[in-house]
């Protein structure tokens, strides 16, 4: 079966700016099945345009920052 982004619903969302990268977590529920905690990553290009990058390591700063919003994110699932 192929993905169909109109099964994909989202639940709870935030997003945290840090210098240069946008991290967001968020819960999602594909199809009604399990809902899913999920931490993106996003990367400022030369000209200051978001694109999607490897979340890969968290600095200190950025990890305690979304703790806060991990922790709410868990309530939702």
């Amino acid at each position: 079966m192929a993905y169909d982004k109109n099964l994909d619903v989202q639940i709870f969302l935030e997003e945290h700016n840090f210098e240069g990268t946008r991290v967001s977590v968020g819960v999602f529920q594909y199809n009604n099945g399990e809902k899913k905690l999920q931490i993106s990553r996003q990367n400022a290009n030369a000209e200051g345009e978001l694109t999607f990058a490897k979340l890969g390591r968290l600095r200190k700063a950025e990890a305690e920052g979304i703790l806060p919003s991990i922790q709410k994110a868990l309530q939702q699932m």
